[in-house]
């Protein structure tokens, strides 16, 4: 599975020192159709590349039903709470079809990034643009589906 890091795009062009370096921090993760890969409120630990599978995220707003935000496919990115300071997942993920994964620790990513800011930049820099639309995207769905239940 770890042969397929040089396509994901968050490693896409990384030298291989710098693959190097994240292979030891990563686990292989694998789950069924319809499993909970973690809650919503959940402490926020790993960080997610899908290799192959989909799952969805859903949001749970504080007064309302589960809102699905979005569906995530071979190569994208979830669990970006881990590494970007927020202590808990702010959404849920469950899987819609058997997935293959690779995961990643959120503090010894960044410990990583520390030891290796070069590495650490290009690799956060990255993260910021993989997850930045789709969380405008989030906001801006979550708002339209609160202000049409008033």
């Amino acid at each position: 599975m770890f042969e397929s890091l040089p396509y994901i795009p968050l490693f896409q062009d990384l030298e291989p020192a710098q693959i190097d370096l994240l292979k030891p921090l990563l686990e292989q993760f694998t789950c069924s159709a319809d499993t909970v890969i973690f809650e919503q409120g959940a402490p926020a630990t790993y960080l997610y590349l899908l290799i192959k599978g989909e799952v969805v995220i859903r949001y749970k707003p504080y007064d309302g039903p589960p809102i699905i935000l979005t569906r995530l496919r071979d190569g994208d990115v979830f669990g970006w709470s881990a590494v970007v300071g927020s202590h808990d997942y702010t959404s849920s993920i469950i899987s819609e079809t058997q997935i293959e994964a690779i995961r990643i620790r959120g503090t010894q990513l960044l410990k990583l990034f520390s030891n290796a800011p070069e590495t650490g930049k290009v690799v956060m820099d990255r993260l910021a643009s993989v997850v930045s639309p789709r969380w405008k995207n989030s906001h801006a769905q979550v708002q339209s589906l609160l202000n049409s239940d008033r």
